[in-house]
């Protein structure tokens, strides 16, 4: 019985072409992918805050009132309490 003679060069080209065809088909399916939304732009306002050792908010200042945050933070340290500190604190403005 004789054998079949394979052609190497077919046989590379249609390995070729099967590449091409996986290829092709994973562009495809990347390109479906469906992006996400944009986040709506956040509005932020900032506040100084009055915070404890253990990172626990106390109080909550406008911003333009520093000197009296500040002072808050001061009155709470005194007597050998835990020192107490001010931090700038960003909240998101809820639309109404």
């Amino acid at each position: 019985m004789a054998r079949k003679v394979v052609n190497r060069q077919a046989k590379a080209a249609e390995a070729d072409a099967a590449e091409k065809l996986a290829a092709e088909a994973k562009r495809k399916k990347a390109s479906k992918r469906k992006t996400k939304k944009a986040a709506a732009d956040v509005r932020l306002r900032l506040y100084w805050g009055v915070f404890s050792q253990n990172l626990k908010r106390v109080a909550v200042f406008d911003f333009d009132k520093q000197s009296e945050a500040v002072k808050r933070a001061e009155e709470l340290s005194k007597g050998g309490k835990s020192p107490h500190f001010v931090q700038k604190v960003k909240e998101e403005i809820k639309p109404e």
